[in-house]
């Protein structure tokens, strides 16, 4: 039949956009395709790995023992797509055909001789090669989770530096054997008695060791640490912790044992033991993720390598040990549970060792780090975004902490922790979904709701905040009027989610004592009426006075914006950042933390006109308490923008305002004190690189190369923000 005009060109437009669909499909990041079913499980591995350190390269071979979930003759596996198969052999030693896969080069297939049956078990063996050592082809996108140089190495699991199976999940046994130079000390997961000296294969390569770790338990095995590592044995509360850092930065490790410890024990007494509590806190070579952890290892990366400034980060890696290592997520999608409730970690046991307080503060830096990114997928849909990215970690870590904060307050302390508890016993050593938690929360909220109460509608909550994007901005509309009985309130609770349903605090600050009611909040405007005693005081009225909710505001959304900038700064992306602080202005004008980074900013590109204008800006309003410190690291930029000028006069009047303001964060008083005495100088040695901006350090922790592997933002002194 022949087409009209417009029948062909609906047919134009018709393959024009399936071959851009395709074009998409092509181009998406290896971790946003759809994987298929997983047809065997690695049950147990037996690697040898001999790592080049001159040609930055690793060879191995790896045994795999699997077992059929269905009956199949193809193996499918995950493998860094710079590491090159050079050939697979069957459990007699034939060998079979395999290829990488046409549209995503992280998996290869495996055609096996004859199909399994399911439960039936094979056994391949795996040859392969490759170089490792930048992020070019990462399994992660733009992080090196592998890097091989004459420094040292990592091989982080989710680099799959060997062949996995249903990654993050699959839980195995295995052997490690990593051949290295006899320079590098290697600390993982896994067991390890002393190395053996083992020949090199030329002169040029020099005398190596052979490392063998054995990981008896069934857990996600395979990451470790190669260099100038040094063992440190340290006991502290009754735990062993082996801290493994050069020999110069070693003078710390009972401080971080004794972390490590501290966490442990609250952990156990919140959730219960884990069947060995004993671990190694290994230095991580900078250029990658800021912290990792394994099974019984926990990965700190040198910039961040202080007791005082870590004690969160490590506190959230060892509840990765019950979290992530114990329970693991079963599909990507469940992250929450793993990473969102090991970030929530953070606040409880800030809660249990230096008070509420502290653990309030950790909460409000959840709420500004879920605001940064929080469009960018619903928590329960994880797997849509890159492991490790900024809006990964503002989706399921931060907005995921959130949802667990929230479900806190809707639960009750009680029912909360004892669901943790349940949850943890329930499921040791093995996988979860969401829903599984879910079920479990509502069983025990039920149990504890006493009889004839309604309980908490957690079916609603759940659906609300996990599987859909979006936070509440409320507003407030009332009026007050006098009763015979004292006073009554009536007004609309407003927010701009239609789907909207949630009980909100509402407190009244009167003339005697404050009155706190929960209403029911549902869809965008929810009216209320409430009778008091005490006269109301003028603006005395506050929604969610506790901060239990997620929520957007003025203040949040310029921190939020400001958090992305300091972000973009790390990677050296100043013109970006720059961008997100003047956002931030445009959002809460004057607020002095976007002027002052937007100051840093300019003062890393050179312009010392637009830096002094951006300091001069933020002294000219009240920081919050907690940016307080911006006033006096104002007056040490501008003394040292004064210096390079050659404006000895002024640059000395700076610090001497910055030594008046008696503020001594992130050792503000020493650093003016100093310059008084010498004038700064860029080509004095003093630029060290700042601190992670997304999770603020505390004064004396550095950040070297970005895990992006971009320029690093430098810096003169570590990063005055607190923690």
């Amino acid at each position: 039949m022949e087409r009209g005009p417009m029948t062909r060109r609906r047919g134009i437009s018709d393959t024009i956009g399936m071959f851009l669909l395709l074009l998409s499909l092509a181009a998406a990041p290896l971790h946003a395709q759809a994987p298929r079913p997983v047809n065997f499980l690695a049950t147990h591995y037996d690697v040898s790995a001999t790592l080049d350190a001159i040609g930055q390269s690793l060879s191995a071979t790896a045994k795999i023992d699997l077992v059929a979930t269905e009956a199949s003759s193809n193996v499918r596996v995950e493998l860094h797509p710079n590491l090159v198969v050079k050939e697979v052999k069957s459990p007699e030693g034939k060998p079979l055909t395999f290829e990488r896969d046409s549209q995503n080069p992280l998996f290869v297939n495996v055609q096996l001789l004859t199909p399994v049956a399911s439960g039936g078990h094979v056994t391949l063996t795996f040859t392969y090669a490759g170089l490792l050592f930048n992020e070019e082809n990462s399994p992660v996108p733009g992080i090196r989770v592998a890097s091989i140089t004459k420094d040292g190495a990592y091989l982080l699991l989710p680099a799959r530096w060997f062949p996995l199976t249903d990654y993050p999940s699959n839980r195995y046994t295995a052997s490690f054997r990593l051949n290295v130079p006899a320079t590098f000390a290697v600390a993982g997961s896994g067991k390890a008695p002393a190395p053996t000296p083992v020949p090199g294969k030329n002169a040029v390569e020099g005398s190596r060791l052979l490392y063998t770790f054995e990981c008896n338990r069934p857990a996600q095995h395979g990451t470790f640490v190669a260099g100038n590592l040094q063992l440190n044995p340290r006991q502290a509360e009754g735990i062993s912790v082996n801290v493994y850092a050069p020999r110069n930065m070693s003078s710390n490790a009972q401080e971080f044992a004794a972390d490590v410890a501290r966490a442990a024990v609250a952990f156990s007494d919140m959730f219960g033991p884990i069947p060995d509590p004993s671990f190694a806190l290994i230095q991580l070579p900078e250029g990658t993720l800021r912290d990792f952890a394994a099974p019984g290892a926990l990965l700190l990366s040198q910039r961040m390598w202080d007791p005082k400034a870590s004690d969160r980060a490590i506190a959230r890696l060892v509840a990765s040990q019950w979290w992530g290592v114990q329970v693991a997520p079963a599909t990507p999608n469940d992250a929450w549970i793993s990473d969102g409730l090991a970030r929530y970690c953070e606040a409880l046991y800030a809660e249990q060792t230096s008070g509420k307080e502290a653990g309030l503060r950790a909460v409000d830096e959840f709420a500004v780090g879920a605001l940064m990114y929080e469009d960018a997928a619903p928590v329960g849909q994880a797997g849509r975004l890159a492991t490790y990215s900024p809006d990964y970690r503002s989706v399921v870590m931060n907005k995921g902490a959130m949802l667990f904060h929230m479900l806190r307050a809707m639960m009750g302390d009680v029912a909360f922790k004892s669901a943790l508890h349940d949850f943890y016993f329930q499921f040791a050593e093995k996988s979860a979904h969401i829903e599984d938690f879910e079920n479990l929360a509502e069983r025990r909220v039920q149990a504890s709701t006493k009889q004839g109460q309604d309980p908490p509608n957690l079916r609603s909550f759940f659906a609300q905040w996990l599987n859909s994007t979006g936070v509440p901005e409320f507003t407030l509309d009332y009026v007050v009027y006098r009763t015979p009985k004292g006073f009554r309130v009536v007004g609309k609770i407003k927010q701009p989610l239609e789907t909207f349903h949630m009980p909100v605090d509402l407190r009244i600050e009167t003339e005697g004592n404050p009155e706190t009611k929960t209403i029911e909040c549902t869809g965008l405007e929810t009216q209320f009426s409430v009778d008091v005693f005490g006269r109301p005081k003028p603006l005395g009225i506050k929604i969610d006075p506790n901060n239990v909710i997620l929520k957007s505001s003025v203040p949040l959304r310029a921190r939020a914006a400001i958090a992305r900038g300091e972000d973009l700064a790390e990677q050296g992306r100043f013109y970006d950042a720059i961008a997100q602080y003047q956002k931030a202005l445009s959002i809460q004008p004057g607020r002095p933390l976007a002027n002052f980074r937007m100051g840093e900013a300019f003062f890393y590109q050179k312009n010392y006109q637009a830096a002094a204008n951006s300091f001069r800006e933020a002294l000219q309003n009240v920081p919050e308490p907690s940016e307080k410190w911006t006033e006096v690291w104002s007056h040490v930029y501008l003394g040292e923008i004064f210096d390079l000028l050659g404006q000895r006069e002024r640059a000395v009047n700076e610090y001497s305002k910055a030594k008046q303001t008696n503020d001594n964060t992130g050792g503000a008083q020493a650093r003016a004190e100093q310059l008084i005495k010498k004038p700064y100088s860029e080509s004095g040695g003093e630029l060290v690189a700042t601190p992670a901006p997304t999770e603020p350090a505390k004064p004396g922790s550095t950040l070297a190369t970005p895990a992006s592997g971009e320029k690093p933002v430098l810096k003169k002194r570590p990063d005055p923000s607190p923690q």
